[in-house]
């Protein structure tokens, strides 16, 4: 059935740290974009 496989460190070439910081800039930059999304939106709703 469900067989747990031992945990194995993956091996990687980049840190923690960096992987990280990667991932909460492309999080940083999809929220700017929809904000201006939604900005954008809002004022096309105005005019």
């Amino acid at each position: 059935m469900d067989e747990e496989k031992p945990d194995t460190p993956v091996p990687d070439t980049r840190s923690v740290e960096q992987i990280r910081k990667d991932r909460n800039r492309v999080l940083g930059l999809g929220l700017a974009a929809f904000v201006v999304l939604v900005f954008f939106i809002s004022i096309a709703k105005m005019g």
